[in-house]
């Protein structure tokens, strides 16, 4: 009975713990979308996750190993959202509802909850190696995600079409937000989505 209970408590010291690590990575993707990598401290971070700063190394080895949780947990969220729109839209308008989610403003709205790539595209080259392997892991789902929508799958220009069309909704994105002008960001997107679905009304 002892060594049940014991067993049972560590399980759950276990459990608490990482429920607590995966607290963390969810403020720290979000934060690094909100802020980027650079302005993304380990204090703020716990201070945020309701945690004292000392509690941090019990959890990560160093901000970089943190960094590189946070980078994958941010690009899992936006691969999710990818693949439930391109789930939930019938078979002919899934490119045009995944594009229109992307370029919409809504999404611009939401840096923090977005797509990493347009978050933190300028800033991923100046990163370890890890977070960048991790970035370029999403870019090659991302890729292969739309370019299986395509008639032409299979094909090498199902996969230049799907490059080219990532290219412009990350960068159309990057850029709306980027701008003061609300009508110019609104017309950013609307540019690239039009390109990129020529039949969208």
């Amino acid at each position: 009975m002892i060594i049940i209970m014991r067993i049972s408590k560590a399980s759950q010291r276990a459990a608490a713990k990482e429920a607590t690590h995966a607290r963390i990575v969810a403020v720290a993707a979000r934060a690094i979308r909100r802020s980027g990598y650079d302005g993304v401290g380990v204090a703020d971070i716990m201070k945020e996750a309701g945690l004292t700063h000392g509690a941090f190394y019990a959890h990560f080895a160093s901000r970089e190993a943190m960094l590189v949780e946070a980078a994958r947990q941010a690009c899992a969220e936006s691969a999710s959202v990818a693949t439930g729109v391109a789930a939930s839209a019938p078979p002919e308008q899934v490119v045009a509802a995944m594009l229109g989610a992307y370029l919409s403003k809504t999404h611009a709205d939401q840096a923090e909850t977005g797509c990493p790539l347009a978050a933190l595209g300028s800033e991923t080259a100046r990163q370890a190696p890890e977070v960048r392997r991790v970035t370029t892991r999403h870019i090659k789902e991302m890729v292969d995600l739309l370019a299986r929508q395509s008639p032409d799958w299979g094909q090498p220009q199902a996969h230049a079409q799907a490059l080219v069309a990532i290219s412009t909704m990350v960068g159309a994105l990057l850029l709306s937000r980027a701008v003061d002008d609300p009508a110019l960001a609104d017309g950013l997107r609307s540019a690239a989505l039009k390109h990129l679905t020529p039949t969208h009304d």
